[in-house]
């Protein structure tokens, strides 16, 4: 849940040359045909001229064609001529937007004078009348272009702060736009709103201290704002200090219980902290107040999950089920919990619901996952063609899931080679070097290998997960143990508390003739994560200490929730049918 967002990137239809748009979407933009016949305008008065000179009109009609055209300065020509002749505001518009189109900014200022002379509380003028001036860096066209906007509608001026700056934001001159409202708030001191958009803007600098400071003056101001509460506690969220958003989203909570926005960012950055029951409680809260909020209801289905609650989960997810814009996420998650269970049918049944909304990849590859543990194989591949069609975005994953797939099937040289073709055009891709690396120790091709986990940790030299893959096969593969544990405890300092790397640790130690380490290595791995190959070098381990009771007891449990783990059935092989 994302609980901290600065500006949403806003497309300003008034200021569509700003982006430099394609040819053909420019001409739609500009092109469109004024009612040349028709000259008053919506507000003109009555008595406004409405007659035009022929030479004003064939003006009109060549700027007209050469929009068409793709000929803009003898269309801006044209419509510029036509708005220094006509009293009509709608020329100096259609040159403006040329004008800045074509980045001219002389000629921009020229149109925006002339249309706002004609319409002077025109709001689009106004604003791309602030956008140029803070563009060219002129200060004081800035401020007066600004302090107009606040005081024709200063309850859109918060609105209009942000479409400007979603422009400025790519130009960087947000810092500029900054230092005008510094300017600006000298005139309008009881203005909360331009201390909140300051606030903003400091965010966007990554100035979080400035931003602190600005959002206190906004509520020095207007004490009771709930948007300037909430972006206070956020904040302190992006700073890291939770325990104050919490204190600070508690405090306001508590002054407007009836303020559901405030609890549901209590209730996420709750959620942050780890602090689920508490979270839990607050959306309870806020579903109580409203029992159709559903999207409060989604949240506490996976609070429940979060907490073992899978039957209040489930609960809360059928509910949801039957609401059309909650049917796919809720679907995804039953699938989940369906697949958790080892109910393969049922867990398909629901992945293949969700036709729509963000959970439609994840579910397939779910699907996709399900079937290649279930050894429907043809039916996984059948699939994951399909993605490939549907998902061109997601061509490195979907490698990747058919890199895994034919390891699965132990079609080990199918998969180096997919993997060395999408490196031939991705040669700095990790996943992918990674996965080569595996492929490679299958094939027992030990050079490439760690030539691939070299690469990485050249350009990423904390990766643990390189580090320990590379550091294992040197313990497994070669008696380069002085190199592997170098590796290993590189890993090791970057993730202590990581199973498979203490695994790695022990096992090395083990090779190494250090039982007592090794042993302490592996118990701890084991004790973290009960898997197939961290079982069988434990009980490998006790076996070698003569406390061959332990190590069966560790190895029983084992083989029979993996009876498939290559680790178990080679210490099965080598230690226990040998003792037998």
């Amino acid at each position: 849940m994302v609980i901290f967002r600065l500006f949403s990137v806003l497309t300003l239809v008034l200021l569509n040359g700003c982006a430099a748009p394609a040819k053909q979407n420019a001409q739609e933009e500009f092109v469109k045909p004024v009612r040349i016949s028709q000259v008053k305008g919506e507000g003109q008065s009555s008595d406004t001229k409405t007659d035009i000179d022929p030479d004003v009109l064939y003006m009109l009609l060549t700027a007209e064609l050469a929009g068409q055209r793709g000929q803009y300065e003898i269309a801006l020509e044209g419509y510029m001529e036509a708005a220094k002749r006509v009293q009509d505001p709608r020329f100096a518009e259609r040159a403006a937007k040329i004008a800045m189109y074509m980045k001219d900014s002389d000629k921009t200022k020229e149109a925006i004078s002339l249309w706002l002379a004609q319409d002077p509380d025109n709001m689009t003028a106004r604003k791309i009348a602030a956008l140029s001036a803070l563009r060219s860096g002129d200060k004081q066209a800035a401020i007066e272009h600004l302090d107009k906007l606040l005081i024709i509608d200063p309850a859109g001026f918060e609105s209009s702060m942000l479409e400007l700056g979603s422009v400025l934001e790519k130009e960087n001159k947000v810092a500029f736009q900054y230092d005008v409202l510094d300017s600006l708030v000298l005139r309008h001191q009881d203005q909360a709103v331009i201390y909140f958009v300051q606030s903003l803007l400091a965010m966007q600098m990554k100035n979080s201290d400035l931003a602190e400071m600005k959002i206190q003056q906004a509520l020095d101001v207007q004490p009771d704002w709930d948007k300037a509460q909430i972006f206070q506690a956020q904040i302190a969220v992006f700073s890291g200090e939770l325990n104050k958003a919490v204190a600070l989203l508690e405090k306001a909570s508590a002054k407007y219980p009836e303020n559901n926005k405030i609890k549901k960012l209590l209730a996420q950055v709750l959620i942050k902290e780890a602090k689920y029951e508490e979270a839990g409680d607050v959306y309870q809260a806020v579903i109580a107040a409203n029992p159709k909020d559903a999207e409060s209801q989604f949240a506490l289905a996976l609070i429940n999950l979060q907490l073992d609650r899978e039957s209040k989960a489930e609960e809360i997810f059928k509910k949801l089920v039957d609401q059309p814009e909650w049917h796919s996420q809720a679907s995804f998650y039953l699938g989940k919990m369906e697949e958790k269970r080892g109910n393969t049918e049922k867990a398909l049944a629901w992945f293949d619901k969700v036709k729509d909304g963000p959970f439609v990849f994840e579910a397939a590859i779910s699907a996709i996952s399900l079937l290649a543990k279930d050894n429907q194989f043809n039916e996984a591949s059948s699939r994951l063609d399909v993605l490939q069609s549907q998902f061109p975005k997601q061509k490195l994953r979907l490698i990747l899931i058919q890199a895994e797939l034919y390891s699965q099937q132990k079609r080990y040289e199918q998969a180096f080679d997919l993997l060395t073709d999408a490196l031939a055009i991705m040669p700095d891709q990790k996943e992918l070097l990674y996965s080569r690396a595996l492929m490679a120790e299958r094939l027992n091709q030990l050079e490439i290998l760690e030539a691939d986990l070299k690469k990485i940790l050249s350009e990423d030299p904390d990766n643990a997960e390189a580090l320990n893959a590379l550091g294992y096969t040197l313990v497994e593969k070669t008696d380069r143990y002085a190199e592997a544990e170098k590796y290993l405890e590189q890993a090791l300092r970057l993730k202590p508390d990581e199973a498979v790397i203490m695994d790695s640790y022990g096992w090395l130690k083990f090779k190494q003739g250090d039982v007592k380490q090794a042993l302490l290595y592996l118990q701890q791995a084991y004790d973290k994560r009960q898997e197939g190959e961290i079982a069988a070098h434990l009980a490998e381990v006790l076996w070698f200490m003569n406390r061959k009771v332990e190590a069966r007891k560790i190895f029983t449990k084992a083989i029979k929730d993996a009876p498939k783990d290559e680790s178990l059935l080679d210490f099965q092989k080598r230690i226990l049918n040998a003792a037998e």
